[in-house]
């Protein structure tokens, strides 16, 4: 049975960091892309930050470029977003999803997320 678990979400002040990590298991976690998405209230779920199956490549949205890094611990089948200088427009509900490393598109297993609020 594919589970992804997220936790480390909470409430923070504007400036200030939170780590949130993503436990994995029933898949080879190895073997996959892993990813943090978010929605907002109000808006459509969007795309935050990658790492690959391969040589550990990193991908970010614009938005949370120099803010934020996601990290992958293959031996520990988990997933950390260290988020710093968090900003009010960071609130939302945080997801973390894994596809098959090499493929693109739809992602094929997805966490039941985790809320992050930064207040101003």
């Amino acid at each position: 049975q594919v589970q992804l678990v997220e936790s480390g979400g909470g409430l923070v002040q504007a400036g200030g960091s939170l780590r949130l990590s993503c436990a994995a298991s029933g898949f080879t976690f190895s073997t996959y892309d892993m990813g943090w998405f978010r929605q907002a209230p109000g808006k459509e779920r969007e795309f935050v930050a990658r790492v690959s199956s391969t040589f550990d490549s990193t991908y970010y949205t614009d938005s949370v470029k120099g803010r934020f890094t996601i990290s992958r611990d293959n031996a520990r089948n988990s997933v950390l977003l260290q988020m710093n200088n968090l900003k009010p427009e960071d609130t939302a509900v945080y997801y973390c999803a894994a596809r098959r490393g090499g493929s693109a598109g739809e992602y094929d297993f997805w966490g039941q997320g985790t809320q992050v609020t930064v207040s101003s």
